[in-house]
């Protein structure tokens, strides 16, 4: 079941987002970018998005979450055990349907360079790789330049 995401799950939600960035993410980027991504910088940011963030559920258990900014699919994590069930392929579903709602042509997302799961994944979901862009991922000390890999996907506007 996909549904907005509450307040009093952001514990459970950060924990997502932590375990899942350490997971794709801590072997790929540099250090400095790695020490600041703590548990409660991931809590600090669900705070800030909790707006635009969508939870999925197996057995009332949260077990993952997908987050929008703008025209882009800014967060997508799911849980160990809920991978392979199809739970990431809901929520892009569900956040493309919200963006073209919101009146997105054209939307797009960054994916850390070299994490090949989630780059065959977006490919499988019909987004495109367009290239590599500089980002500004936001840090507990500022803006940190980040390079990624660029996914875009044209939408079909309701």
């Amino acid at each position: 079941m996909l549904r907005d995401a509450r307040p009093g799950e952001l514990d459970r939600l950060a924990q997502i987002w932590y375990h899942g960035w350490q997971d794709a993410h801590a072997s790929l980027l540099p250090e400095e970018l790695k020490r600041l991504r703590t548990l409660e910088s991931f809590r600090d940011r669900l705070l800030q998005g909790l707006a635009s963030t969508r939870v999925a559920e197996i057995d009332g258990d949260v077990v993952g979450f997908c987050t929008l900014r703008d025209d882009e699919l800014y967060q997508l994590f799911v849980s160990a055990p809920a991978r392979g069930k199809g739970v990431a392929a809901a929520l892009v579903a569900d956040a493309e349907m919200r963006l073209k709602e919101a009146g997105a042509a054209k939307a797009w997302l960054g994916c850390a360079i070299g994490n090949d799961r989630a780059a065959r994944f977006y490919e499988k979901c019909g987004w495109t790789r367009a290239g590599s862009s500089v980002v500004a991922v936001e840090t507990s000390e500022g803006p940190f330049d980040l390079e990624v890999w660029r996914y875009e996907k044209h939408l079909e506007v309701v």
